[in-house]
């Protein structure tokens, strides 16, 4: 059997590392791993593959293939790879979204606690070595707890749901909008004492859950129905002391609606940590408003990566040698 690896990406660490092929062949020996730095020759290595794992696969490449039954991304986001030849076939899509869901929904906290308690303000007022007590409470919005805040949440998926559970669990209220309501809230247990204080909508009630939200958290996947979910329909329909966070894809969020609402203050800020392009434009508007926290994608990023990547794959590999269901599969007719 062979697995093909093609993982290469301008930022490093994206990129598996060595140890991780060897890693993989040491513990399946009786695989061929075949592990490429750029696209140049897959058209040749895809041939015999059996597995590929990436992130994208061009038509022409997969009209080669004559052995694939299963590719694997390292990444949540697969929306690269829901082309027709892949969607309409048989083989097995999997992504790595158990992998990154509880790492980013940290990087949500961390981004929640940073707005509302006004900490780019107090790095601001550092830079310019001042003591700005005074002047940061009459900023607006102003400092907050997050107790009692309620949490619109645009997407439950392994992101969603770690970051609704760690907002139940610090006493905020999760309105949460998902593709299939009728799952409920399945983030906490049965018995937790705060489920009734949480609530659960279709994608119909969006703008009733921005309307609700003092922070509106971005994780669903990208898809035709979600580009440009966030317009300026959407932001409008925000409170204007509200904050919007943005963990997904950038293309959920139709920027230049942003931009007009940050500047006509229409809503209290953002934290934004992916773009519709990338790296983002250093002369994007977006790097110059005050009310707004700029992370460059590295949400996902931790210094175990690579071997809660490993432990996934492995245990796949293993599932998928053994005719087992693997772990991660993608609806492909959903698109995640």
């Amino acid at each position: 059997m062979k697995v093909l690896i093609v993982l290469k990406h301008r930022f490093a660490l994206w990129t598996a590392p060595e140890w991780f092929v060897q890693t993989l062949q040491a513990e399946f020996p009786d695989v061929e791993f075949v592990n490429r730095r750029g696209y140049d020759t897959i058209t040749d290595d895809i041939r015999d593959a059996d597995v590929v794992v990436s992130w994208s696969i061009k038509a022409e490449q997969l009209q080669t293939a004559t052995r694939l039954r299963w590719i694997h991304s390292t990444a949540a986001a697969i929306h690269q790879l829901m082309i027709p030849e892949i969607v309409n076939s048989d083989i097995l899509v999997t992504n790595a979204r158990s992998v990154h869901g509880p790492v980013v929904a940290e990087h949500v906290l961390a981004q929640m606690f940073a707005l509302a308690k006004r900490l780019p303000s107090a790095v601001r007022m550092q830079r310019e070595h001042r003591w700005g007590q005074e002047d940061m409470t009459h900023e607006q919005p102003p400092i907050r707890e997050l107790r009692d805040c309620t949490l619109g949440l645009i997407g439950v998926g392994s992101i969603g749901s770690h970051v609704a559970a760690i907002a139940a669990a610090i006493g905020m209220r999760v309105f949460a909008v998902r593709a299939n309501p009728q799952k409920g809230i399945d983030w906490l247990p049965a018995s937790d004492p705060t489920r009734s204080q949480h609530r659960v909508y279709g994608p119909k009630d969006i703008h009733r859950v921005l309307a609700d939200s003092d922070f509106v958290v971005i994780s669903a996947p990208v898809t035709p129905a979600t580009k440009h979910l966030i317009d300026a329909s959407a932001l409008a329909s925000m409170k204007s002391d509200a904050y919007l966070i943005n963990v997904a894809r950038g293309a959920l969020v139709d920027e230049a609606a942003l931009v007009a609402a940050l500047r006509e203050k229409k809503i209290g800020g953002a934290a934004l940590d992916v773009f519709e392009e990338e790296p983002l434009p250093a002369n994007s508007p977006l790097w110059d408003f005050d009310n707004v926290l700029i992370t460059p994608h590295q949400a996902g990023i931790a210094h175990k990566l690579w071997e809660r990547q490993y432990a996934l794959f492995s245990q796949n590999l293993h599932r998928f040698l053994a005719g087992a269901p693997l772990i991660g599969v993608v609806n492909k007719k959903a698109g995640y």
